[in-house]
């Protein structure tokens, strides 16, 4: 009755089965996972934005594909001012209520089933289930560690086949933390300009540097077909809004018959709101009062996490450029897993395994640094006191 697309394995794995238990049993956790901004006790300007969703135009209904004209504008507005005057013509802008929504626009504009993707490992744990649902291969090019991230070349080349039709980078990366250099960069160019495959850059991250050094969109990419989202969630820190939205860039004439097709994709759809659309720019411009907020969360976490390791030499925290999470080797003295599950049953800890993130060779573990300050320097503490 169902679709082989759907055929997933859903039944619990045993750190889920462990955390649900202890819940049930009625057990405090300290949540070291937090993700969503809007339970992460950062303080909103509450009533601009709800004023913002309450324009009378909501009323009137003006189907758009690409999305209205005014929220476009102020996504290029948003490039415009990241980077330093960079000019976006709105109509290489399509919306979407999430990045999620704009992969699968992307996949289903680049590729026919069976066609392969290049994405990196570890990365985000979403991309299989996108990946399924467009009936599209996902061929894993790993990032190497050494005192900083990577992009694996000789590994990238070797994996691209004659059915590769794109390569997928997460600038910066998550949970790696780690953003492309400009070498890289040239080195992606040539490498899908050569073999004609787009390039698909997911920038939801972009705007939290930790050293403050602002990093460069792909947005102005022109060398090679490009795909650039981002979205409100990250942004605006406002998930709930389900704003997003995907630019392409390259070759004019390319670009042009991209765009064409996409419009057809997104007007089949039609899926943004018109008080969101019309709330975009008051939205957009709450970056300014959030992005200072989280970017203080993540480095007093950040700081506190580097204090609470030098006073013991088993856990390490790998370099980290950018975003809300920290990655930590530990010894491999038993998978991360149950690395992961013993931390949550005697410490009361929740703390992610590496291998949800596709982490291979040693054990990792993997932290949100936007979790309360409180609740990540106590949960901290009993995780490493548990360990000595």
């Amino acid at each position: 009755m169902f679709s082989r697309r759907t055929d997933w394995k859903l039944a619990p794995n045993r750190f889920t089965e462990v955390l649900r238990e202890l819940r049930a049993a009625g057990r405090e956790v300290l949540d070291l996972t937090v993700s969503n901004p809007t339970r992460a006790e950062i303080p909103y300007d509450t009533n601009l934005i709800l004023h913002s969703l309450s324009q009378p135009e909501a009323m009137d209904y003006d189907p758009q594909p690409k999305g209205l004209l005014s929220a476009r504008n102020a996504v290029t507005a948003y490039y415009r001012e990241q980077s330093g005057g960079f000019q976006v013509d709105p109509e290489s802008v399509v919306l979407t209520t999430s990045t999620s929504e704009g992969y699968s626009y992307i996949f289903r504009l680049l590729c026919n089933p069976g066609d392969e993707l290049l994405v990196p490992k570890p990365s985000y744990p979403l991309f299989e289930f996108f990946a399924d649902l467009e009936d599209v291969t996902l061929t894993p090019y790993p990032l190497l560690y050494d005192h900083g991230w990577q992009i694996d070349f000789h590994s990238l080349r070797q994996a691209a086949s004659s059915r590769t039709r794109a390569v997928v980078v997460v600038h910066p990366n998550n949970p790696t933390g780690s953003y492309v250099s400009p070498d890289e960069r040239t080195t992606l160019n040539s490498f899908c300009r050569d073999r004609g495959l787009a390039l698909i850059v997911d920038e939801v991250f972009l705007d939290y540097p930790l050293d403050g050094a602002p990093r460069a969109s792909f947005a102005a990419n022109q060398n090679t077909l490009t795909f650039t989202l981002s979205g409100l969630s990250k942004i605006s820190g406002l998930p709930q809004m389900k704003l997003a939205w995907v630019l392409a860039s390259g070759p004019e004439k390319i670009v042009a018959t991209a765009m064409e097709r996409m419009e057809v994709i997104a007007d089949t759809y039609l899926s943004v709101s018109a008080p969101i659309q019309l709330a975009a720019a008051a939205l957009l411009d709450q970056r300014n009062h959030v992005q200072p907020l989280l970017l203080d969360r993540v480095r007093a976490n950040l700081a506190e996490l580097d204090r609470q390791l030098a006073k013991q030499k088993t856990w390490q925290r790998l370099e980290v450029e950018g975003g809300w999470y920290a990655v930590l080797r530990v010894p491999a003295i038993q998978s991360d897993e149950s690395l992961a599950i013993d931390i949550l049953q005697r410490a009361s800890v929740l703390i992610h395994p590496g291998h949800f993130y596709d982490f291979t060779g040693d054990p990792y573990l993997v932290v949100s640094l936007l979790t309360p300050v409180a609740t990540f320097r106590q949960g901290i503490e009993r995780a490493l006191r548990l360990l000595d």
